[in-house]
């Protein structure tokens, strides 16, 4: 371990922040051989670290941010890691007066890819590159490999790619980071990434909410069941940790922890950020939608509370076959799953589209296999469509999934009429079927409501025998009249 003072520019990195995944990311360039220049308000904290991990590599230990800047080499590369918003437009803007023409910012934290998008403007105009790179894998992926997903300059990618790819997860040889595109690209993939994990942890939490008010079984047998699930092709690593929470036992009460924690979910925002995003792109993310709403509903604890005892209505018998049933959950939680990725995958590229990024979506299931919270197992496959065809309108219609989701169809509808006749919610289940339908629905009843549209408010509409628009004159003799 090397530490010390110094303001010879000898650090090819530069951390600033140092809670709990800056210090891992910091430590983790160290333990690949870079030297790391550190950096926090508190130099308690930084010297917390060295006193903790400081035989993890060689580190500078640094104080003040000219003090910081002065030990890195050129261009120089800080990454920030502070809380999204305010703090983190204090810490660019006292960077980008220590720094010169040609250095690098790195924004490593959960930014709305707008303010992303904003701030490299606007140090690009003081000839500084800004970077936002989506980082995922938790505090476990910052210290031992993360799935990263810089944005920016293609020039910043140059030098700092290098190092970005030497510490983040490996599948197969090939690292899970590659450069996404110009400005706010990484922290937008980041963000629909986000929305996905949301997705799929409702499916998840819905799956074994069947298998416990449908079937009765008890935390450690669904755990069983997830441990089964994951030697196939729902293998993850969110279904790898169901299994292990649910085997959890709470030391106090001698029950599953499971059971002591209390229903109300919390989120940071990013899964509401990626609803917003969908909306304004004019996406469906029914799935992704439905699991933020559901995080929502269960915070609600007074009116929870409050509506107790509401009339459920006759109520069904529980499935008589719980092996068919268990089977018939886990089809239904794959084909669900699938859903999840190609309405993200969608957003993904209509945002591309709307920015002009243009991402590489089988490059972002590449990434996506290692590191982060989303790896799973069928990211290989989602690889192999968007390589067959990059132009792919729907991650549905590549012949595996295709195929995948036929097979579990009926599945599926028992899973989701089963769960409304035992009056158990299923709201990611139950979307996700209709989004389904939808799709494949040779006629949607949309044309009623351009109908409606056209009554009240003259917005016209299509027919299908004729190109143009009409309108009908509802108010006169209800003639058709072209607009």
């Amino acid at each position: 371990m090397t530490v010390e003072r110094t303001e010879n520019p000898r650090a090819q990195i530069g951390v600033t922040g140092l809670a709990v995944m800056g210090s891992n990311i910091a430590r983790n360039f160290a333990r690949h051989g870079h030297t790391v220049a550190l950096h926090n308000r508190s130099v308690a904290k930084t010297d917390a670290l060295l006193e903790a991990h400081g035989d993890d590599g060689d580190f500078v230990r640094t104080e003040t941010i000219e003090e910081f800047v002065a030990a890195l080499q050129k261009p120089r590369r800080v990454l920030i890691m502070v809380k999204a918003g305010a703090a983190t437009d204090a810490v660019i803007e006292e960077l980008a007066n220590a720094m010169e023409p040609g250095d690098i910012i790195i924004d490593g934290g959960n930014a709305l890819y707008t303010d992303t998008i904003r701030r490299e403007a606007a140090l690009r105009e003081r000839g500084l590159h800004f970077v936002g790179a989506g980082i995922s894998g938790g505090e476990e992926g910052a210290l031992n490999g993360p799935s990263i997903m810089p944005g920016g300059p293609t020039e910043s990618y140059e030098a700092l790619g290098p190092l970005l790819e030497s510490i983040s997860a490996h599948v197969d040889g090939t690292p899970c980071c590659t450069h996404i595109g110009p400005d706010g690209s990484g922290h937008f993939v980041k963000m629909v990434h986000n929305g996905i994990e949301y997705a799929d942890m409702q499916l998840i939490g819905e799956a074994y909410n069947l298998l416990r008010d449908a079937l009765g079984y008890d935390a450690t047998t669904i755990a069983d069941v997830f441990s089964e699930w994951n030697t196939g092709t729902l293998e993850s690593y969110l279904i790898e940790i169901t299994a292990d929470v649910l085997r959890q036992t709470d030391a106090t009460t001698g029950k599953p922890l499971v059971d002591v924690i209390v229903d109300a979910a919390e989120q940071k925002g990013t899964g509401r950020w990626t609803v917003k995003s969908a909306l304004d792109l004019g996406v469906p993310v029914t799935g992704i939608a439905e699991a933020v709403f559901a995080r929502a509903l269960s915070g609600s604890r007074t009116q929870r509370a409050a509506a107790r005892g509401l009339a459920s209505g006759a109520l069904g018998d529980k499935p008589a076959d719980a092996t068919q049933f268990t089977e018939d959950i886990r089809r239904a939680l794959y084909a669900s799953k699938i859903v999840a990725y190609a309405q993200g995958f969608d957003q993904i590229a209509a945002g591309s589209a709307e920015y002009g990024w243009n991402v590489d979506r089988a490059a972002l299931a590449t990434i996506w296999r290692g590191g982060c919270i989303i790896r799973a197992q069928f990211l290989n496959r989602i690889k192999e469509a968007y390589d067959a065809d990059p132009q792919l309108p729907s991650l549905i219609l590549a012949p595996y999934f295709r195929e995948a989701i036929e097979a579990g169809i009926d599945s599926w509808r028992r899973v989701v009429a089963t769960a409304t006749m035992l009056g158990i919610p299923v709201p990611a289940f139950a979307s996700s079927l209709s989004y389904y339908d939808g799709l494949r629905a040779e006629r949607l009843p949309a044309a009623l409501t351009q109908g409606q549209r056209d009554f009240f408010g003259a917005h016209t509409y299509e027919r299908i025998d004729a190109d143009g628009k009409f309108h009908t004159l509802w108010s006169g003799d209800r003639s058709e009249i072209r607009a």
